[in-house]
């Protein structure tokens, strides 16, 4: 068992390393500063890099970059108000009009209702955003609802800012069935 310390059995060399002298000489004051630098780099903290490491022609390089990765920042308009504000006049009319246009020459067909539903109101929405309301979201129901002698109810039940949100309803009627439309326009902030 030998009995010399681990770091000096770390340092010894192979024997084709000491067949060549010059070659051992190297060796010995790469391990001797290697050891030096791993007691360093455990015991003391590595210096940050100062900017004269960098030369012009890195920091050109580097602007760019930080200036591609920077956050816009935006200053606070503090308004609570939209400017063009929902108006619901307009949205009952064009929802008027689309629910007549889509159903004046039809019956009612339980298959193709669903469809028919979704149709409309993908249509009423984007009739409605075509508008330009800023700072609303919008929610568009369609019914149709066959008539045969039955009464209807239909409610509706939502968190509510009575001075910004506000809602519209279109109906339309012919002899098989009864069609609604409700637009709820929600202020977003």
């Amino acid at each position: 068992m030998e009995t010399r310390p681990k770091a000096e059995r770390r340092l010894s060399l192979s024997v084709a390393q000491r067949e060549r002298p010059g070659r051992l000489v190297e060796a010995v004051k790469v391990a001797a500063t290697m050891k030096g630098k791993w007691k360093q780099s455990v015991f003391e903290p590595l210096a940050p890099l100062e900017e004269e490491y960098f030369s012009d022609s890195t920091k050109n390089r580097r602007l760019p970059f930080r200036a591609s990765r920077a956050k816009i920042k935006y200053a606070n308009t503090y308004r609570l108000e939209s400017y063009n504000k929902f108006r619901d006049y307009l949205v009952r009319d064009k929802a008027q009009a689309i629910l007549t246009n889509k159903l004046q020459q039809g019956n009612y067909d339980a298959v193709s209702s669903p469809s028919l539903c979704a149709s409309i109101s993908e249509e009423i929405l984007t009739a409605t955003k075509e508008m330009g309301f800023d700072r609303y979201k919008y929610v568009v129901s369609v019914l149709i609802v066959e008539k045969a002698g039955q009464a209807i109810h239909v409610a509706s039940r939502w968190v509510w800012d009575v001075q910004r949100d506000s809602w519209v309803s279109a109906k339309y009627e012919t002899e098989t069935f009864i069609a609604l439309a409700l637009v709820m326009a929600c202020y977003y902030e």
